[in-house]
């Protein structure tokens, strides 16, 4: 015997019931599967590529300390050699300091806005954020966090001397 409910017999009822808890599970089935291939598809992808300057920067980092750690002098010819050649006229002389120079590479962005002096360098201009560590004769004289640009041009990373402020 079958009893009305709603305009439906309750084993009619109960077969609609059923009927949309098949395509309530096939629904979620299927959005599990897509859900499921998007993941798959991507761990398996390829990263972006890098920026040609996260390389290069990471590489400038490496021996701008190494140049820190061989004393005074081959670091004062690295920042010479590394200065950007629109601001030649911009560098200062540390004297005894040595500097160090931690970045935090996940920091590394474009910043084409930068301008120093009102002057915009020629190349790609990139910012990052460092830990800065002075040292004069061994012994550590500052310490600060701060940001530093750094230029892409003609496929060599360039930046800008570090010098003490007064």
């Amino acid at each position: 015997m079958a009893v009305r409910v709603g305009g439906k017999t309750k084993d009619e009822g109960a077969q609609v019931s059923k009927s949309v808890a098949r395509s309530r599970f096939r629904c979620r089935s299927a959005v599990l599967v897509g859900a499921s291939a998007a993941v798959l598809a991507a761990g398996c992808a390829q990263p972006p590529p890098e920026p040609a300057a996260v390389g290069l920067a990471e590489q400038y980092f490496a021996d701008n300390n190494a140049a820190a750690r061989s004393g005074p002098a081959a670091q004062q010819e690295f920042f010479r050699r590394t200065q950007h050649p629109d601001f030649t006229d911009q560098t200062c002389d540390l004297g005894d300091t040595t500097v160090q120079l931690d970045p935090a590479m996940s920091t590394l962005r474009p910043d084409p806005g930068y301008a120093p002096d009102g002057l915009a360098p020629r190349g790609e201009i990139w910012v990052i954020g460092v830990e800065v560590t002075t040292r004069t004769a061994g012994t550590t004289t500052g310490h600060q966090i701060g940001s530093m640009h750094l230029v892409l041009l003609d496929g060599q990373l360039r930046a800008f001397a570090p010098c003490p402020s007064a």
